[in-house]
């Protein structure tokens, strides 16, 4: 087998939970913008021959969203979006994200990307998978300084759901919103328990064992080079040529 790119077990990873049959089904499935790994992850569970709708925001041609991101939030009001991917600037250990920067509000020290919708796709979808490929205390921390979307909400807030896993550079956590927590499902090959500890702020339960990371399988990395690069080429072709060694045709 070729060398696995980090960027492919991410995806791979991601897909995984997708598929998770202990969550609720995900029949619609968003996409925001500069997402690359998470819209590999979907094209992966579709080109699998798994039901699926791809709403991807940041698709160039064939994009169902006209108006942009009006439309993707009414659908998600409208309990229509099944599941949405988010990252942050920092991420703590209960889950909340920071977008905005950090130190004192409003957060002027090193300067995030903003906010945006993540609050609302935050609340209003049933299930949310958490990513982020760098893995170090600067991400990871103890309490983000400030909270872009949060992690869960006191009694009688309405949402409808929360984070249901964290994926990283070196390990998959599993979020338990009873008790506002992450657990540490798998650890990346070449990681341990230990390592992980090293390079997160927060702390985390550990339960047993942790196993590996499953490897991208074969077929799973056939799909991932070919067809859905394909797929991916038009609005994604950095991270084609990237990961996966192809060029845009001239």
């Amino acid at each position: 087998m070729t060398e696995i790119k980090l960027e492919e077990r991410i995806a791979v990873a991601l897909a995984k939970l997708i598929l998770d049959p202990s969550a609720p089904p995900a029949r619609h499935i968003a996409v925001g913008a500069a997402s690359p790994m998470p819209a590999a992850a979907c094209w992966l569970v579709k080109k699998q021959g798994n039901p699926v709708r791809l709403s991807l925001l940041h698709k160039r041609s064939g994009n169902p969203f006209t108006e942009g991101t009006r439309e993707l939030f009414d659908l998600t009001g409208q309990g229509r979006i099944d599941l949405f991917f988010l990252g942050g600037g920092q991420i703590d250990g209960s889950a909340n994200l920071n977008l905005v920067g950090t130190g004192e509000w409003p957060g002027m020290g090193v300067r995030f990307p903003g906010s945006f919708g993540s609050a609302f796709m935050y609340f209003m979808t049933p299930r949310t998978i958490l990513f982020r490929e760098e893995h170090t205390p600067r991400v990871f921390v103890e309490k983000v300084d400030n909270i872009s979307a949060p992690g869960v909400s006191p009694p009688g807030v309405f949402r409808r759901g929360t984070a249901q896993a964290l994926v990283t550079g070196r390990c998959v956590f599993r979020f338990h919103p009873d008790r506002a927590r992450f657990s540490l499902e798998s650890v990346h090959p070449g990681e341990t328990v230990e390592s992980v500890r090293d390079a997160t702020g927060f702390a985390f339960d550990v339960a047993g064992d942790v196993p590996f990371t499953p490897d991208p399988t074969p077929e799973e990395l056939a799909l991932l080079r070919g067809p859905i690069c394909d797929e991916m080429m038009e609005t994604y072709p950095e991270f084609c040529t990237r990961v996966f060694g192809r060029k845009q045709a001239a």
